[in-house]
């Protein structure tokens, strides 16, 4: 019997998710729930990119080595450090009768479900990718379960665009609904004070999108913090975040003054979309008594992040980002389309890759 959620792909250990799996069956026969792409693009997520490269040295050759060797050992990309992988573009090249993901042969397709549990082959040995980018070019294939999503890549956008957009779509979406129900409540018990946004790594693709995310949800004030003065020159460039601070987010005490100097307090709000770990307990610290912080970040570590707050007697709600909230897509490459310093800053990274 195939499983709608995958576990009949699970070859070890028995019981657990795909997700979980250490690794996965990735016969390119499919059952009549399951949809077969054709890959052409994989999206490595930033924190497993990071780490690739910086164990490497960066040697893309190397990098390269080891994603294959991931991919071969494991039936799909999972970074075993960050336990991360990314997201993938192609064509539906097969889908069973009992599909209920709405996708017909021939669809160009964003997942918008992890590579971490998406069962993956490799066909081309990487030959076109020099290892030295978020985005490989590729020729393999993935397996869709019925429980996956998948989204028909848009006419009006180029596909490498696309895929860096619908990789982060997760976090404006969340971003918009905190800020949102933030706003909403203080306007039903007739609280007229300004909800404030922090977004950590606002230069990046998530960065960014949840800062015009958090504003047209209503946020007052904005600001951006990154961490060099190219990437403070961008986003001011942009015009996407009310004020842009630098610091090193891995500094609590720096983080937090660059972000109360910048909006006159503590951010009701504070998303975390930076790559690199050490940033909990500088968020924490950067967030008023009873805001919330949202960890987009899969270099979070969630202890330190639990325990920092409760060492710092933090009345602060923490949110996991996972990545899904309906409609995310729509929003995202909404986003992307109306809002040109947003487009500038994801067109700027892809052409630095």
């Amino acid at each position: 019997m195939t499983s709608p959620v995958g576990l009949h792909r699970v070859v070890e250990p028995a019981g657990v998710l795909p997700q979980a799996a250490w690794r996965l069956d990735a016969d390119p026969r499919i059952a009549p729930n399951e949809v077969r792409i054709r890959v052409e693009r994989l999206n490595l997520d930033a924190a497993s990119f990071r780490q690739l490269a910086q164990k490497h040295g960066g040697d893309g050759e190397k990098v390269r080595a080891e994603v294959l060797e991931i991919v071969s050992t494991r039936g799909k990309m999972q970074n075993p450090v960050t336990g991360s992988g990314g997201m993938l573009i192609g064509t539906v090249e097969e889908a069973g009768r009992r599909s209920p993901l709405g996708l017909a042969v021939g669809d160009r397709v964003a997942t918008l479900v992890s590579l971490t549990l998406t069962p993956l082959t490799i066909l081309d040995r990487l030959a076109r990718w020099d290892g030295r980018s978020e985005q490989v070019p590729c020729d393999g294939y993935a397996i869709l379960f019925a429980r996956s999503i998948a989204a028909v890549l848009p006419a009006d956008l180029p596909a490498e665009l696309a895929l860096a957009v619908l990789d982060v779509c997760g976090a404006p979406a969340l971003t918009a609904r905190v800020v949102g129900e933030q706003v909403a409540r203080r306007e039903r018990v007739g609280d007229g004070s300004p909800v404030t946004v922090a977004v950590v790594g606002g230069a990046g693709k998530s960065g960014s999108l949840s800062l015009v995310a958090a504003r047209r949800a209503g946020a007052a004030r904005t600001v951006g913090v990154v961490p060099v003065e190219a990437e403070r020159d961008a986003l001011a460039a942009a015009g996407v975040a009310s004020v842009v601070a630098l610091a090193d987010a891995r500094d609590p005490v720096a983080l937090s003054s660059a972000v109360t100097s910048a909006l006159g307090g503590p951010a009701d709000v504070t998303v975390v979309c930076v790559d690199v770990p050490g940033c909990e307990h500088g968020a924490v610290l950067a967030t008023a008594e009873g805001g919330t912080v949202i960890f987009f970040s899969m270099a979070t570590s969630f202890a330190a992040a639990a325990l920092g707050a409760e060492g710092l007697a933090a009345d602060v709600t923490m949110l996991v980002g996972n990545g899904f909230v309906p409609g995310h897509a729509e929003l995202a490459l909404g986003l992307v389309r109306s809002e040109p310093g947003v487009r500038a800053l994801f067109e700027s990274r892809l052409a630095a890759d």
